[in-house]
């Protein structure tokens, strides 16, 4: 990465592996219930902690038990960086990094910390601020450049620290090094504090979204309209919706059976029509459930979502094979987690004509819900026209008797009082919620007129549009809060953001005393490797991957195979033997986990 540095006299660009004293890996060590002498309990940070540490700060760090040996080189000191090796993903790339200082030593459990193997712990002269170069790592990895130094796959990304220590570090006077960080750290806390209003305002205007379902749905939004209006009761709604649904059977019956005809006249060439499907009924709901229900208006009815439906089914299985740059739209979850179908990300299907699963055809006046994963129970409306689309398995299709009532669902399944509520209700399944179409189909669902239901649609609408423009504008500032973090930063490595002070010891001069403290730190451990006892218990053999496999019947995940092999304080060489023996190894994915095994 290139800065325009002023005062270039004063600052320069050593390497990283210049400015560093000594790194070293982490050690995962045992369980804390160990008993042994030789081990002793600690306080150990993973990757997790490193992803979530704005919010956790390592509180939600392991308890492990590592030996006293290993703990005299890892415990965590002020001024320790930890760098994440191992991890990550597509979106999120490995490289980040945290800062130990005196605060985090403070607040978390009076225990000695350590880190785990998935990261690195990298120590500076007491010559150089650890903080400015913690700042750095921030800005390197926020430019995007760390990607340059990824490894691995997407699901286990690794860092090449051989190459990523060769980068170059801006190095400013000691004394500038204090200024930026303390006009950094000026900076960033306003900044703090404004992407914190924000965030509050983010979440004010959520429960706002929600309270306007609530009160629209329990009949109060709509209140003073009723007592002007009077509309008819849902009962009476309900009935010509059940005599609209046995009309469109025996529509499709009558259409059905002359299609057969015709086949039939034509020598019974190709493939036979289907019989459509007699439309499901479910027992009405039974007392002891309606008494459970949230109150709504006398004219309302408490009935199944299935007796508004004519068609429900979900997206047919194995169709990655048809996967293709171009084609028919292939709806799944991640696009419709929002509430609403972004179909510009969808994947493409190139279909044969005749192939099973036609039938999830996406058309106007449908209704989308997702069935599995994290995002189970989002709905999206199709209000207009469509392109040819179709819908995953993880996804259900919904076709109203009556496509009037589909904006209203839309709206109720958003309810975390009723629809969203009655569907988290009926979901199951642990780790991965699954929610079946039956369970679907049986939700309980408030019914009102028609036209109390467009009232409905007029009003949340008009105040939702309020919220979406205030929710957009809020995004837009916590994005260029963001930008500005960089900018700042940016300025702070060019030399721009404090002022110079021409009696600073130059950074030339600095980087002498860095190399004078690390040299003596490595004759000091040197004397200390020479008065150390030779260990002369037998050691056991190191594993290589291969080795590692063959102690297990069962596939092992990949992060565990790299832990028991003789790379475990060397992600670089795991990947490096693991591509040289690739045509003996099975990969299977886990989510977001690899299982490795032996080709038998």
């Amino acid at each position: 990465m290139a800065f325009e540095i002023e005062y270039k006299s004063t600052w320069l660009t050593p390497s990283l592996e210049d400015v560093v004293m000594f790194v070293i890996g982490g050690d995962w060590g045992k369980e804390p219930t160990i008993i042994d002498e030789e081990y002793v309990e600690v306080l150990c940070i993973r990757g997790s902690e490193i992803r979530d540490w704005s919010k956790n700060k390592g509180n939600t760090a392991s308890i492990r038990a590592i030996k006293k040996t290993s703990l005299e080189t890892r415990e965590l000191i002020e001024g320790d960086i930890l760098l994440e090796i191992s991890g990550g993903g597509p979106d999120q790339p490995v490289g980040r990094t945290v800062l130990i200082d005196r605060q985090t030593l403070s607040y978390l459990p009076e225990k000695p910390k350590v880190c785990t193997n998935f990261l690195r712990l990298l120590r500076f002269p007491k010559a150089i601020d650890s903080s400015f170069i913690n700042l750095y790592f921030d800005f390197f990895y926020a430019s995007g450049e760390i990607v340059n130094y990824q490894g691995g796959s997407n699901n286990l990304r690794n860092l090449k620290f051989a190459e990523f220590s060769k980068i170059k570090i801006p190095l400013a006077p000691l004394n500038e090094q204090n200024r930026i960080v303390s006009k950094v750290e000026e900076l960033f806390s306003e900044l703090d504090n404004g992407v914190a209003n924000l965030k509050l305002a983010q979440n004010q205007l959520k429960v706002y979204r929600q309270a306007l379902l609530k009160y629209a749905f329990e009949g109060k939004l709509t209140e003073q309209w009723r007592k002007e209006n009077n509309p008819e009761p849902a009962e009476k709604l309900l009935e010509r919706i059940k005599v609209e649904r046995q009309q469109r059977y025996e529509l499709e019956l009558k259409n059905w059976k002359a299609a057969v005809k015709a086949w039939e006249k034509n020598g019974k060439k190709g493939r036979k029509t289907g019989k459509p499907a007699k439309p499901m009924d479910f027992a009405p709901l039974h007392q002891d459930i309606l008494e459970q229900l949230p109150s709504i208006p006398k004219d309302w009815k408490w009935i199944r979502n299935n007796d508004i439906l004519y068609y429900v089914t979900s997206g047919s299985r194995d169709w990655k094979k048809y996967y293709d740059e171009t084609g028919a739209y292939f709806i799944r979850t991640q696009d419709i987690k929002t509430n609403k179908l972004e179909i510009e990300n969808a994947a493409y299907v190139n279909l044969p004509e005749n192939v099973e699963g036609k039938r999830s055809l996406v058309q106007k006046g449908d209704l989308l819900m997702t069935i599995t994963g994290a995002n189970v129970g989002k709905v999206a409306y199709i209000k207009d026209e469509i392109p040819e689309s179709y819908v995953s398995q993880s996804v259900a299709l919904m076709k109203p008797i009556n496509p009037k009532i589909t904006p209203y669902l839309h709206l109720y399944f958003q309810s975390d009082v009723y629809g969203g509520k009655m569907i988290k209700g009926l979901v199951y399944g642990v780790g991965r919620p699954v929610l079946s179409l039956e369970n679907m189909r049986e939700a309980p669902l408030a019914l009102c007129s028609f036209q109390e239901q467009e009232q409905i649609i007029l009003e949340i609408e008009s105040q939702f549009s309020i919220i979406d423009n205030l929710e957009k504008s809020i995004e837009s500032g916590l994005k260029k809060s963001e930008a500005l973090r960089q900018s700042i930063l940016k300025k702070a490595f060019e030399g721009k953001l404090v002022t110079q002070d021409p009696k600073d010891e130059p950074a030339s001069e600095l980087l002498k005393h860095i190399q004078a403290e690390k040299k003596k730190y490595l004759e000091v451990q040197k004397q200390q490797k020479k008065r150390k006892p030779k260990n002369t218990k037998k050691m056991s053999k190191e594993l290589s991957i291969e080795e590692v496999l063959k102690t297990s019947d069962s596939p092992m995940l990949a992060k565990d195979v790299w832990q028991k092999s003789k790379h475990m304080e060397n992600i670089e060489d795991f990947y490096k033997e693991l591509k040289d023996i690739r045509s003996k190894i099975k990969e299977v994915k886990k989510g977001t986990e690899s299982l490795l095994s032996l080709v038998k």
